[in-house]
């Protein structure tokens, strides 16, 4: 198990990113968070296999409707199964 930690910025507030995100993380059977942050961007913190992790960042790049993804910033890190499902944090 692999764990990435991914800020993702453009137009990604206020048009179903974290939705889009939680749904696709979920169907996935990843594990994490999606939240916004203050500076406009989303934080998406996932673990599972890192087949699962890259398919999920493929989808991050294209978003929902109405988004513009201008950047994602990807971190990998070592898992810890500390998270036992995929959650929306405000």
């Amino acid at each position: 198990m692999v764990r990435v930690k991914i800020k993702v910025t453009g137009m990604v507030q206020g048009v179903g990113y974290r939705y889009y995100t939680y749904r696709i993380a979920r169907g996935l059977a990843l594990k994490g968070y999606v939240k916004n942050q203050e500076d406009g961007s989303v934080e998406v913190l996932a673990e599972g296999e890192k087949h699962k992790l890259m398919d999920l960042i493929s989808e991050l790049r294209i978003g929902p409707p109405n988004s513009r993804v201008d950047n994602l910033s990807i971190e990998w890190q070592e898992g810890n199964n500390e998270y036992s499902d995929f959650k929306i944090l405000k």
